[in-house]
């Protein structure tokens, strides 16, 4: 019996993650959320851009992800900085917590989509990078694009 593709719908990205860090390993996590943020990511309205994760007690949060209010929410909506819980293993919980402890190493959500209906986080661990690396990926893709735009104007 042949599996079924699973839908992937992309709420939002941290793009400068992948500028200022050197990502190592990626999980997929879930997401403890209420109803009204859940309403308010289908609409598109979530923002990674300065969150973190951190482990705290055993269990691992979601910090400074910012979620609008929902439009059409009452006096009953969410506040939009609380910390969100992610769901992940114990195992991966203990691994998690033993490489953020590591010296340079630190925990940075990737980006949020919609899996199958359910809201899921893809958190990395990332060791920063220094001035000096951002400026040498910056010149390696500006010399892989000015190569695609070579070859292009080759065979026109």
């Amino acid at each position: 019996m042949a599996k079924k593709e699973s839908s992937e719908k992309i709420i939002c990205q941290n793009k400068l993650a992948r500028r200022n860090y050197f990502i190592d390993d990626t999980y997929e996590t879930g997401i403890v959320l209420v109803g009204t943020e859940v309403k308010a990511l289908r609409e598109g309205r979530g923002n990674l851009k300065d969150s973190y994760a951190g482990v705290k007690n055993g269990e691992v949060f979601l910090y400074d992800m910012h979620i609008s209010p929902y439009s059409h929410g009452n006096r009953c909506n969410h506040d939009p900085l609380r910390a969100r819980k992610l769901l992940l293993h114990q195992r991966e919980i203990r691994k998690l917590y033993a490489k953020s402890r590591e010296k340079g190493l630190t925990l940075v959500p990737l980006k949020a989509y919609f899996k199958n209906g359910k809201v899921k986080v893809e958190i990395g661990v990332g060791k920063g990078k220094r001035l000096y690396d951002k400026r040498e990926d910056m010149k390696t893709k500006e010399d892989k694009r000015d190569m695609e735009r070579a070859f292009r104007e080759k065979f026109r």
